[in-house]
């Protein structure tokens, strides 16, 4: 072919590529667009399974207590079901009003499933201190929820919450994780104490979700959906570690024995020294020192990191909870911790907490 007329070719294709490119932009646009309900349509598909494996776990409860007319209504919300012979885990303050646990057990109430079902209920035990209660529902047959492991949540992971508000209907709703390590003051009596790695997420809730199941994408529990802090704001009590042992405490005694030292406390970095000392990169802070506590006669302060608590690694509040058991009460524990650049061994002798 001569020179002249690939020329002429060229310019014959000169308006098709014109239009290839001007074609280009709504091509990337439609890609875009499909790459989005894809993302979206996939979104939905979790929820949807989610919600459907879990929902028939988690019940609506109608509270009553006694008054001088007999049973009179005194509340609601919801609880999961953890054994398929009755037992119900819920939020302690949809189950307690005021007044001490032996009032809250003797609350009774409805538990309405979303397949129909109504069964009475009546109070196993409560630990308003970690806004956990477990009740014992007069049936059998329940679909058990599957119990997860906070501590694997990640800043921004879906999670889905899911109440039973009105009975026949769930409620479900979801959302990511907006902030862990979150603490929450919790009070029995006189006495105050912070749950400590609470779960923040912007799934929205309402008050009748309380005791409700916050699940993760593998349709597990771990949290207990505990509080409307604000618009788009919720908070649930972790499931981990610290807090199966109150649930398995209040399924087998009725109530838990805490050793307390009177602090709250929180996850941080650990300085670049203490880091090539320890090896570890994590401590755990002291927030702040409840007054005339165990914590506050042993020497501990606000911004103390504890790195090492009865012989143990500490990196998260869990480890501290975990030693903190009613073998420690009244024994001294010795405690390291890092206050500056100084490195501090103390002790602490725990005390009971009671209401």
């Amino acid at each position: 072919m001569s020179t002249t007329a690939a020329r002429d070719e060229d310019r014959a294709r000169e308006p098709q590529r014109d239009e290839d490119r001007a074609r280009e932009p709504q091509h990337d646009e439609d890609r875009a667009r499909a790459r989005e309900a894809e993302a979206l349509d996939a979104y939905s598909r979790v929820v949807v399974e989610v919600a459907e494996r879990v929902a028939p776990s988690v019940a609506n409860l109608r509270v009553m207590r006694r008054g001088r007319g007999g049973q009179v209504p005194a509340g609601a919300g919801s609880a999961v079901a953890l054994t398929p012979d009755g037992f119900l885990l819920t939020s302690a303050h949809v189950v307690s009003g005021p007044g001490t646990a032996s009032t809250s057990a003797s609350r009774r109430g409805r538990a309405t499933f979303v397949d129909g079902r109504e069964l009475s209920w009546r109070v196993v035990g409560v630990d308003r201190l970690s806004d956990l209660a477990v009740l014992r529902a007069d049936g059998d047959g329940l679909v058990p929820a599957v119990l997860g492991e906070a501590e694997s949540l990640r800043v921004g992971q879906l999670v889905v919450a899911i109440g039973n508000p009105n009975g026949f209907a769930g409620s479900v709703t979801a959302g990511v994780v907006s902030a862990l390590g979150r603490s929450l003051p919790a009070r029995a009596g006189r006495t105050v104490r912070h749950i400590d790695n609470v779960i923040q997420t912007d799934a929205a809730l309402n008050p009748g979700n309380s005791g409700g199941a916050l699940v993760d994408s593998a349709a597990r529990v771990i949290g207990v959906n505990t509080a409307v802090a604000g618009v788009g704001l919720g908070l649930a009590v972790p499931i981990n570690a610290a807090t199966r042992q109150i649930i398995g405490a209040l399924m087998r005694d009725g109530r838990v024995r805490r050793a307390w030292v009177g602090i709250a406390a929180g996850p941080r970095p650990l300085p670049p020294h203490a880091r090539v000392r320890l090896g570890r990169s994590v401590g755990v802070e002291i927030i702040e020192v409840s007054p005339e506590s165990p914590a506050q006669r042993s020497g501990l302060r606000a911004e103390d990191l504890i790195v090492e608590l009865d012989g143990q690694p500490i990196e998260r509040v869990d480890d501290v909870q975990r030693l903190l058991t009613q073998e420690a009460i009244g024994h001294p524990v010795p405690v390291r911790v890092l206050r500056g650049d100084r490195w501090l061994d103390l002790e602490v002798s725990p005390v009971e907490l009671a209401e």
